[in-house]
């Protein structure tokens, strides 16, 4: 018994990942730290709207969460790291979490 528990901890110990990078990255844009991505940009990172006002001269704003498909990676970085943005929370999230979730939306712009 002793063998077979060292030979299953040799292996996860050995073993990349128990999710792959496509997994991780979905997990990563769904909840980063309490909030995912998703809950503003959509499941396809297209934007959704947030709120709506009304104006007292019947207009109606919108406040709409950017299409963050279409953005190089300087542009998403600076977004995800930058305190400037008054509705994003900052996620303090690490090189390694913004590279993966660029490859996220972008591997679902390709599809």
């Amino acid at each position: 018994m002793k063998r077979l528990v060292l030979v299953l901890i040799a292996t996860f110990a050995l073993a990349d990942s128990f999710i792959t990078k496509d997994e991780y990255a979905k997990m990563l844009y769904k909840n980063p730290r309490g909030i995912g991505c998703d809950k503003c940009h959509g499941i396809d990172g297209k934007g959704l709207v947030l709120g709506r006002y009304h104006r007292d001269d019947n207009t109606t704003v919108k406040v709409i969460a950017p299409d963050i498909t279409h953005i190089g990676f300087q542009k998403f970085y600076e977004a995800l790291t930058s305190a400037k943005h008054k509705l994003m929370p900052h996620y303090f999230l690490t090189d390694h979490e913004i590279k993966t979730l660029y490859y996220y939306l972008n591997k679902k712009r390709t599809k």
